[in-house]
């Protein structure tokens, strides 16, 4: 499972691979909820679950209740887009719940730790090609 955490302040995002043993704490939470964000090693950060999405890559939605995939009728919002006035689509999408399904979870930090976010997850830099 992966965290993909947002940083309002900065408007950069930073993804973390969470650790197997980790993954039953996510799981039964809904999306809004706020976490510790030791989980994925951001110490001393408070993070809101803002939505996710499946293996198969479908969306999470706020208006689905628990953890299963449904193919529901929708105007907008997360999962579709509409191209003109009205427009209706039945989409698949999954409820608001977190399971063992989820592959990716989409994160925003509420309370800052002490140490700055870009110290915490630095980008490995690959090795330069020489020309």
């Amino acid at each position: 499972m992966r965290i993909v955490i947002s940083d309002p302040k900065t408007g950069k995002s930073y993804q973390v691979e969470l650790p197997k043993d980790k993954e039953p704490q996510l799981a039964g939470k809904k999306i809004g909820e706020k976490i510790d964000g030791g989980i994925c090693g951001a110490a001393g950060y408070t993070l809101e679950l803002t939505g996710g999405s499946d293996k198969s890559g479908f969306p999470m939605r706020v208006d689905i209740s628990g953890s299963r995939r449904s193919f529901s009728l929708i105007t907008e919002g997360v999962g579709f887009h509409t191209k003109r006035n009205g427009e209706r689509r039945r989409k698949p999408v999954l409820g608001n719940v977190y399971s063992s399904e989820v592959m990716q979870v989409n994160s925003k930090v509420v309370e800052a730790g002490p140490t700055p976010l870009d110290e915490l997850f630095k980008k490995e830099e690959g090795e330069k090609k020489e020309e």
